[in-house]
Order: structure tokens, then sequence, then C-alpha cells
């Protein structure tokens, strides 16, 4: 597991100029599929994201893990109406997991999400299309955020 973390201080970058690299959160936290889904929820909170990937290793020769699928927090919530404790993130993930290159534009993965309806993607090395990371609705959110036009003004609080 390697730890994410999102740095928006990076990120003035307009969102119709952004990369899915200025706006993503660097790092996967991920899981194998068998991994109880209330492990999957502490996970959740003590990291404080809203996805865990999960992975399979293909070849046991191959030391690196193939992502497969991504639990949310919507899933989790859908789950938990049932019997949580015998439930497993790979039964519970949603597949295929859809990926994008950190080097696209943010307005790639923007269309994407809403193509897919979904609310995270994992950002791929554009040279060894490995997982380097997550972007999520907030950070495309942030971004559109981070723009404004000449002249505009914002309510005050």
């Amino acid at each position: 597991m390697v730890y994410a973390h999102h740095r928006p201080e990076l990120l003035p970058v307009a969102f119709d100029a952004a990369t899915v690299g200025d706006a993503m959160s660097r790092g996967v936290i991920s899981v194998p599929p068998e991994t109880p889904l209330r492990v999957v929820a502490r996970m959740m909170t003590t990291f404080h994201v809203h996805a865990i990937f999960v992975f399979e290793h293909v070849d046991e020769d191959d030391e690196a893990p193939r992502l497969w699928a991504v639990v949310s927090d919507l899933d989790l919530v859908a789950a938990a109406q049932g019997d949580i404790a015998t439930q497993t993130a790979g039964a519970t993930a949603v597949t295929p997991l859809v990926t994008v290159s950190a080097n696209s534009a943010l307005t790639d993965a923007a269309g994407l999400m809403a193509q897919h309806g979904i609310a995270h993607l994992a950002v791929t090395d554009p040279e060894t299309s490995r997982p380097i990371g997550v972007i999520s609705t907030l950070d495309i959110a942030q971004a559109v955020a981070a723009g404004h036009d000449p002249g505009e003004t914002f309510p005050s609080a």
C-alpha cells in the first residue's frame, strides 16, 4: 500500500488548461479482493479517502499487482444494507476500473467520470501505464474553483 497525498497548493491552474497530473492525489491505497469490507471502511476513515482500489496478482512471478476495481464510499454504503460482515472488497467493487493517463487533459478526466457515472479514476503513468494516483470529482471541483474570470466577485460569507 502506498499513502496518497494531495497538494492543492500546487493547483491554481485553470480547469481548461490543467492536466490530470496537476490535480490528482499521488499514491494508491489498495487491498486484495478477499479483504473484508469492514477493513476497507476502516481504511477509508483512517486515510480520509472516499475510494480504495482493489488489486490482484495476475502472475505469481510478477510482484506488481494489477489494479482491478475500486470500492467507493457509495459502494460501501450500498453494501451496508446487507450483511457487511461477510462481504469482501472484490465482491463489492465496481468493475471495470476506469483509468486515465496523468498527462491527459483534466477535461478528459471529467468526461470519463460523466460518461461512466463514477467519481474516481485511477491515474496511470504515461510511460509505464502503472497506477500512480487517483483523481476524484472533488479534485475536478478544486480545479474549476481555481479559475475565475476578470471582474468576477465572490459572495461574502
